[in-house]
């Protein structure tokens, strides 16, 4: 028992920080794209609405892709949900909270206030499926 238990959190920790790096380094690439060339002509909240959906994919081709390589479903739902979970940790805290927040010079209710409230929302949907998908695309033990 103590062994399947260390190994499902190096499950864990491996793949949900591989998770996080496969998803952030795109969207990264696509955030720069979005605030350079995109956002002038169709509006900040035009341009991360566009990008969504992009990054959704790219959510789902990612957790789908770990999923196979590494076995998830042999891992069961908990390693499954670990592993979106510590995605969605190390993109908020490590990125969002740590590093945006420094990088501009917010407070985190500045942040919280500046965001557009129907981009922000699908921002937020979209972090909510980051943490779930490696669970919904994993299927059953």
């Amino acid at each position: 028992m103590k062994g399947r238990a260390l190994g499902a959190a190096t499950v864990v920790l491996a793949c949900g920080a591989a998770y996080f790096l496969v998803v952030f380094a795109v969207g990264f690439l696509l955030g720069v794209v979005r605030t350079l060339w995109l956002a002038p002509g169709v509006g900040e909240r035009w341009a991360e609405l566009t990008e969504i959906p992009v990054m959704l994919a790219v959510i789902y081709l990612a957790a789908r892709w770990l999923s196979r390589r590494l076995s998830l479903a042999a891992h069961g739902r908990a390693v499954q949900a670990g592993v979106g979970i510590l995605g969605l940790i190390l993109l908020l805290l490590g990125v969002e909270l740590g590093f945006v927040l420094q990088l501009r010079g917010l407070s985190l209710a500045q942040y919280i206030e500046g965001r557009d409230p129907v981009s922000g929302t699908a921002y937020a949907l979209s972090l909510l499926l980051l943490a779930a998908m490696p669970v919904l695309v994993s299927g059953r033990k």
